[in-house]
């Protein structure tokens, strides 16, 4: 029991971490750990760290958005083109032979924390106040049914994805991209666990209540701590987090 809720803490605290700086998604952190470590299904596990990204996600959002880096208006256009997406990528997955691509997220995890060190996203809100509206409105439409559709394709990868896109892409700036980034994940991850709940039932309580508490911990801290610190500092931190829950991560995918 002990060693079980020490595992489930220390996902939750790492999948908060990487939620509140950087968006990543908790799947990316929660599930191989339940899975290699205390055996739990893939779906189960899936089903957690869904549920533990919601509230992480949106108590970033909301802390991002009180310091003015959330764009609510663009990002709700991504959502939606993301969600439909999701679903078209889901259903033409279903009809290909398995690809060997689960690994995906993990290690676009490690090269993107790499990216932030050696080339950081530098850009200001100016140069994307210089957009017009009608441009930011199909840009942001068309990314979300990339990233739809390649998350729902996949299976992984969402957080990842959509940091990429909305710094090298769509052009924000590293903190309105991440406010942006888990504003579009807090429906993302309840859409993904409510329907894991329904189709495969109730998870472990226990794992699900610390796994959730840990997560919501980690993710306030992160998010207060990148929306004080200066663009430079954020992207370094952000870089160093990202190739550490990289690395650990290979070598959780290594051990299973």
């Amino acid at each position: 029991m002990v060693v079980e809720c020490l595992v489930y803490i220390i996902a939750g605290l790492g999948a908060g971490i990487g939620t509140g700086l950087a968006g990543l998604s908790a799947a990316a952190v929660i599930s191989p750990m339940l899975i290699t470590f205390l055996h739990f299904p893939a779906y189960e596990a899936v089903g957690i760290a869904l549920a533990s990204d919601v509230l992480a996600s949106a108590i970033s959002a909301y802390t991002y958005g009180k310091n003015g880096n959330l764009d609510v208006k663009n990002g709700l256009i991504m959502l939606a083109s993301v969600l439909v997406f999701t679903l078209v990528g889901s259903y033409i997955a279903s009809l290909v032979p398995n690809t060997a691509m689960g690994n995906f997220s993990v290690f676009m995890t490690f090269l993107l924390g790499v990216k932030f060190i050696v080339r950081p996203v530098m850009t200001t809100k100016d140069i994307r106040e210089q957009k017009t509206q009608k441009q930011k409105t199909i840009q942001s439409l068309l990314c979300g049914i990339l990233i739809g559709f390649i998350c729902g394709f996949i299976g992984a990868g969402g957080g990842m994805m959509l940091l990429l896109i909305l710094t090298s892409v769509l052009g924000y700036e590293l903190k309105t991209a991440v406010g942006t980034s888990v504003f579009i994940m807090t429906f993302t991850a309840l859409t993904g666990a409510v329907s894991h709940m329904v189709i495969g039932g109730f998870p472990n309580v226990l794992a699900l209540v610390v796994c959730i508490l840990s997560t919501l911990a980690g993710a306030q801290v992160a998010a207060r701590f990148a929306n004080r610190s200066t663009p430079k500092k954020l992207n370094q931190i952000t870089g160093i987090v990202l190739v550490i829950l990289g690395a650990m991560m290979i070598v959780v995918k290594a051990l299973g």
